[in-house]
């Protein structure tokens, strides 16, 4: 059983967005476990605010195949894949950690550099694996936030409230 961590943003139709991809994350994956949601400014481009969140859960899939889910779930939110890196989205799903997996292909890269550079993704992942060990740097998500440079950090907590629905038998 591999446990997985993967960062939520949206930041057209937030709400709608995040929820949906949450609903179809629980369809596939038991047992969410999510951060609290963060609003944080666009990085790199000129935009509305982001809502970003990391979650966590075990699944047996291999990579490759929970890559191909969350790729699955951004298409059903409209997510355009030919817009330029840094600009809107409907629901950006990236997989940060596929247990201590050290991957980087034309396709993924784990663990994501984003975890290294961006309050918005360590943040939340400090939230929820405070004590888990980044595979190469073998330092804990707690103690990459505290040394995390203050002056980068443009975000605050939202209220949002996320219930998964009933799974089927």
């Amino acid at each position: 059983m591999a446990r997985v961590y993967l960062s939520i943003g949206s930041n057209i139709e937030r709400d709608k967005n995040i929820r949906a991809g949450l609903d179809a994350l629980s369809g596939h994956f038991a047992d969410l476990v999510c951060s609290p949601v963060y609003e944080s400014v666009a990085e790199g481009f000129a935009g509305d605010s982001f809502y970003n969140l990391v979650v966590g859960f075990d699944t047996e899939l291999g990579v490759i195949a929970v890559a191909d889910i969350l790729r699955e779930i951004e298409d059903l939110q409209q997510r355009v894949r030919n817009a330029p890196k840094f600009s809107s989205r409907t629901l950006d799903l990236d997989l940060l950690l596929y247990d201590d997996c050290v991957l980087s292909d034309e396709r993924l890269q784990i663990p994501r550099a984003e975890i290294e550079q961006y309050a918005f993704v360590l943040q939340p992942l400090a939230d929820i694996a405070p004590t888990e060990r980044h595979p190469l740097l073998n330092i804990s998500y707690e103690k990459m936030w505290s040394v995390f440079d203050s002056a980068k950090v443009a975000q605050h907590i939202v209220p949002f409230v996320w219930q998964p629905k009933p799974r089927p038998r």
